[in-house]
């Protein structure tokens, strides 16, 4: 315990340096993220625990955890209107899937998109309408749930980043439908297979 505090007391006495501490972007620089387009997503559990299911004889067999997963990606499309989704598979540590972000999202207002929220007589947007703040509300929303479920609160779900591709023309589209369609027989192969 003694250890834990001098390390936590000198984490916080040190100084900002910008050689050290920084965050690279894995984001295409200058782009729109919330650009009308297809976008391929990888999410992957903390630590890449199996928590969703196993795989059995190649087919994604998933749990409860799982089921939320699968139950909060599908209401995107529906609290998102403009949205649309397309393939995607609950794997047992990790998530994949395609989003579609139509000209109609960016222009729709609501709830979940521009709509000023009161916090202590200060006033909000809600984020932007990107395909960070898509992947953000649903690592959010799952997270909640399931540490709810396992009565584990505040406890990371998934790891701090994702993986995204911006998807360039059909033929990229078709072979990255494939790519999630065949990930559960892959699963040995995978990278993230542990």
């Amino acid at each position: 315990m003694k250890k834990k505090v001098i390390r936590l007391k000198n984490e916080i006495n040190m100084k900002f340096d910008p050689d050290k501490h920084h965050r690279r972007s894995i984001r295409l620089p200058g782009y729109d993220y919330s650009r009308a387009g297809a976008y391929f997503i990888t999410i992957c559990t903390q630590n890449r625990e199996c928590l969703f299911g196993n795989i059995v004889d190649g087919v994604m067999v998933i749990n409860e955890y799982g089921m939320v997963v699968q139950k909060c990606w599908l209401e995107t499309e529906y609290i998102r209107p403009g949205v649309k989704l397309d393939e995607y598979v609950v794997m047992p540590n990790h998530f994949h899937g395609i989003i579609v972000i139509t000209d109609e999202y960016r222009k729709n207002v609501g709830a979940y998109c521009d709509t000023p929220l009161q916090y202590d007589n200060v006033y909000f947007k809600s984020p932007s309408k990107t395909i960070g703040a898509i992947v953000r509300g649903f690592k959010s929303q799952t997270t909640k749930q399931i540490n709810q479920i396992r009565q584990t609160p505040g406890i990371p779900l998934w790891q701090r980043n994702y993986y995204e591709h911006i998807v360039r023309n059909e033929m990229d589209l078709n072979r990255t439908r494939q790519y999630i369609i065949d990930n559960p027989q892959n699963w040995e192969k995978d990278e993230n297979y542990g």
